[in-house]
């Protein structure tokens, strides 16, 4: 089995700013593993948040290559397990290297990845279309370009309520607003109650991810559902978001991948908590590989390469927030290049 680098620089349609930082470059580090006729392929983008590069992530991946093809055949759990061991300190590398893998072993079997798993995609949710901090004016005009029947809105400024009350006029879809870890808990508590109001169904990561008394005190108090996010990071910490939390948005690069992915989801739906998966601004590679995972959500945010300007695969495809599945087994990802 063959281990395949590529780096590239993911152009977005308009700059996206949260809370802590902005960018117009998103850097990505897509991993092919190919045996024989087959190739798989999984995605990470760099993240300064989590002082993830898409040199380090090649340098962690090159190191273990001969491990990687030692164990080329494997169970995918069973190889995640290996690689874990070896990858821990770089989850983002992980998650490119499991989701190549998951992509590689079903095509191998001849089957979609969900097919794989035994998952029913009858009742999948769809996806909603995120809208990045920026002036009240330049909001709505993404909102207007991208008209949508599910919106997620980027807070975290002086002007939150503000924002949820201009949007909420030109649009009747349904709100979700992430602001991460940008609001303390009264502030939260006061916001929630104006943007039920304004339609919202939840508020994601309002508070640090390590504030867990000001996270229990929402729980118990906020009249909007709270999702974590920058406090659900690896499996350990689902059983720490329950009753702090009313749901957990998982992102694949930080917990490595699709196996861990996929375990924290079953475990948050058997403890009674509202599942989510989150996207890393990825290409229809990353992306590709989470709509996998859309039986087991109740809520989803797929939109990373629709932000893009310059996707670099064919996959999934995304109309009006509706996921439909590639005709290729897999993942159903096909470079472009």
């Amino acid at each position: 089995m063959q281990l395949i680098l590529r780096p590239y620089e993911l152009k977005l349609e308009h700059t996206f700013r949260i809370s802590r930082e902005s960018r117009d470059i998103q850097e990505s580090l897509v991993v092919e593993l190919k045996d024989g006729e087959f190739s798989g392929y999984g995605e990470a983008t760099a993240n300064p948040y989590y002082g993830v590069t898409v040199e380090t992530m090649s340098a962690d991946l090159t190191a273990v290559e001969p491990l990687i093809k030692a164990n080329a055949g494997l169970e995918p759990t069973e190889f995640w397990q290996i690689m874990y061991s070896e990858l821990k300190e770089n989850m983002f590398a992980l998650c490119a290297l499991d989701l190549a893998y998951n992509d590689l072993y079903a095509r191998k079997k001849g089957m979609k990845l969900y097919e794989y798993w035994g998952l029913d995609i009858s009742h999948n949710p769809i996806t909603d279309y995120t809208i990045g901090i920026d002036t009240i004016e330049k909001m709505v005009y993404k909102l207007k370009e991208k008209p949508w029947p599910l919106y997620k809105i980027k807070l975290g400024t002086k002007e939150d309520i503000s924002i949820i009350k201009e949007l909420r006029k030109h649009t009747d879809a349904i709100f979700r607003v992430d602001a991460n870890c940008g609001w303390g808990v009264e502030e939260t508590l006061n916001n929630a109650i104006e943007l039920k109001k304004l339609g919202v169904e939840f508020i994601e990561q309002p508070l640090k991810a390590d504030d867990w008394d000001g996270h229990k005190t929402l729980f118990l108090k906020s009249v909007l559902p709270i999702v974590a996010d920058e406090s659900c990071i690896v499996e350990s910490d689902v059983i720490k978001c329950h009753n702090h939390f009313h749901g957990v948005n998982v992102k694949l690069t930080k917990c490595g991948g699709l196996t861990s992915g996929k375990r924290m989801l079953e475990q948050a739906r058997k403890l009674g908590m509202k599942t989510m998966v989150g996207c890393m601004t990825e290409s229809s590679v990353g992306i590709s590989a989470i709509a996998h995972l859309l039986p087991l959500l109740d809520y989803v945010d797929m939109d990373g390469a629709i932000l893009l300007s310059n996707d670099i695969a064919d996959g999934v495809k995304i109309k009006d927030g509706v996921i439909s599945y590639s005709e290729l087994n897999g993942t159903g990802v096909k470079l472009m290049d």
